[in-house]
């Protein structure tokens, strides 16, 4: 917000300060902040001492005021400074605060940035290291393991009877017990033996069939990115809209993945983490390093606030993938289905309630630091949703469209009986989603 300062050769006078240092604190965070910082060059110069240094560089209060409250008419009055200020920084225009800021507010955000206080480090906990609940498969190796070779031990028992009652003319006591003993267990257990053999098939019939239905289920899915991004900080701390930044999801068919460009929108000015919000395992250091990866993907030149051109592609893992056979339009269901998605899945779990229709198929997106696949995606998971969810009949489109067939069901089944669910206008039609 504050001028580009730099390089002025005005006529010295003294600049007395009076202004409220701890106002113009936040004066400054909610006008400036967006170009300036105290301590680094953002879009604008860094502002800690500015009116000091100005001052010995020979620079009037009140062209500062000038400045800042309206520097383009400053510049059309053929100001020299004005008019090199902005050449430097690339005849990018100052926003104009005559209308929005007092000579008071300036003389109290002047107060601050002149001489700011001294600001007490957070110093994060030691991190704590989050153990994931892993499947340990370990147990289930050695118990099938110890399942085979009992298996194998009576497999040669048994095979060894069989070979001695075959090829001796005459058994030794023993063996023959043991042929005896045999004989009879399988006799008596041989229907038992039978219906284990079959139950047993079934069993791995089943688990072949749950395999073979599990292949692109990925439900929990939660791989790593190459930037680390916490949707939790982004939509859930600081309130960001999702469509902000997956702008294609409300009028597209698909949602985006956004591009660096809109992280920079934010990223140019905020260009370390400061927040209060700090996952168990990570810090705040962990947090600035990853926006400091942006940089280095998208070629952004820190220090003097520009771009390389040396970009780099980000390789994303993406989560949610549907096969090439299957149709699917985000528009269609945030536009046309936005109102009654959220009252059907509402009602359906009254403990986990949504208030924005993105997450009745994406889960509580903005509580997940890292985002994962919180449900099936399965034709029958889709179909179950179309049979069960209504048409908004308050949407004009649908009234007028489906009017008669509403008519129709009020006085088949009454008015209070009369809803119409997707399936019902043509939301199981195989032709809707595979093409």
């Amino acid at each position: 917000m504050l001028a580009l300062f730099t390089s002025f050769t005005v006529f010295a006078q003294d600049v007395a300060l009076t202004g409220d240092a701890k106002k113009g604190e936040t004066l400054f965070k909610n006008n400036c902040t967006a170009c300036h910082a105290l301590d680094k060059k953002l879009i604008g110069p860094d502002l800690k001492g500015i009116v000091t240094s100005l001052e010995e560089e020979g620079v009037t209060k009140e062209w500062i005021h000038s400045w800042v409250m309206d520097n383009e008419s400053l510049r059309k009055s053929g100001d020299k400074r004005a008019n090199e200020i902005f050449k430097e920084y690339n005849e990018i225009p100052m926003n104009l605060f005559k209308d929005v800021l007092s000579d008071q507010d300036l003389e109290d955000i002047l107060t601050y940035v002149d001489n700011p206080p001294k600001e007490v480090k957070k110093v994060d906990a030691a991190p704590v290291v989050v153990k994931k609940d892993e499947y340990n498969s370990g147990y289930v190796t050695i118990g099938l393991i110890s399942i085979g070779i009992l298996l194998l031990i009576v497999l040669f028992k048994f095979r060894r009877l069989v070979k001695l009652k075959l090829t001796a003319n005459v058994l030794n006591e023993d063996d023959e017990k043991q042929v005896q003993l045999v004989s009879q267990l399988y006799a008596k257990t041989k229907q038992n033996i039978c219906g284990l053999t079959v139950l047993l098939l079934l069993f791995a019939f089943y688990g072949v069939w749950a395999w073979f239905m599990g292949i692109g289920v990925d439900k929990g899915y939660e791989p790593d990115q190459p930037i680390y991004f916490s949707h939790n900080i982004h939509a859930g701390v600081n309130k960001i809209d999702c469509q902000l930044c997956h702008s294609g999801a409300k009028y597209g068919k698909v949602s985006e993945i956004p591009s660096l460009s809109v992280c920079m929108n934010c990223h140019k000015a905020i260009v370390e983490y400061n927040g209060d919000y700090i996952e168990p395992d990570k810090t705040r250091d962990f947090y600035t390093n990853e926006i400091k990866k942006i940089y280095d993907y998208i070629g952004w030149d820190e220090a003097n606030q520009k771009y390389t051109g040396a970009q780099k592609p980000v390789k994303w893992a993406r989560i949610h993938n549907m096969p090439d056979f299957v149709f699917f339009n985000h528009s269609q269901h945030v536009v046309a289905g936005e109102k009654v998605i959220i009252e059907d899945f509402n009602k359906k779990n009254a403990n986990q309630k949504i208030d924005v229709v993105c997450k009745a198929c994406h889960g509580q997106v903005d509580t997940m630091d890292k985002v994962k696949m919180a449900n099936d995606f399965t034709m029958g998971w889709c179909v179950d949703c179309h049979r069960t969810t209504d048409v908004d009949m308050t949407n004009k489109y649908n009234a007028a469209y489906y009017g008669k067939l509403h008519e129709k069901l009020a006085k088949e089944y009454g008015q209070d009986n009369a809803k119409i669910t997707v399936d019902a206008i043509g939301g199981l039609e195989c032709g809707k989603c595979h093409y």
